[in-house]
């Protein structure tokens, strides 16, 4: 009779291990995106990372420059407007999977970039579609494809 006892013992004792566990939570979606005064497709792709499940923060600023060159962005990557996630930039309408992607990879890198402004991306729908690539700026200066879309 002890048996039955103490198997039910260990068994709720189990169970309340599990209980009092600590759980995983994930990480929390949210950036910060800089962006000009001026620049409405830059509401566009902020309105599409809420979508996606993103708290996003907007901030004004007249100049982007000092918030590339602080991320390390060089000009040839550049576009509307710059967020920043964790210890990535995200540099323009780069869209919110591939921005998932990054942070599921945590790709030693400092910027993702959909440079310029591609027709099709998000906050870029009303210009029809174009091909483009989101680019990987890795942390030694180089770059490669991270992502293709609209066919590219």
């Amino acid at each position: 009779m002890a048996a039955p006892a103490s198997r039910r013992a260990v068994l709720i004792g189990a169970a309340l291990t599990a209980l009092a566990a600590p759980a995983v939570a994930a990480p929390e979606k949210r950036l910060v995106v800089y962006k000009t005064p001026t620049c409405g497709c830059c509401g566009g792709w902020a309105a599409h990372m809420r979508r996606a499940g993103w708290t996003v923060e907007e901030v004004i600023r007249d100049d982007l420059a000092p918030i590339r060159a602080r991320h390390g962005v060089p000009d040839r990557l550049a576009s509307c407007h710059t967020a920043v996630v964790g210890r990535y930039a995200v540099e323009g309408h780069v869209p919110a999977a591939d921005v998932e992607r990054l942070l599921r990879e945590r790709p030693a890198a400092r910027a993702l970039s959909a440079p310029g402004m591609p027709a099709g991306s998000p906050g870029m729908e009303a210009a029809g579609r174009e091909p483009y690539r989101t680019i990987l700026l890795m942390n030694d200066g180089s770059t490669r494809v991270f992502g293709r879309h609209n066919g590219a």
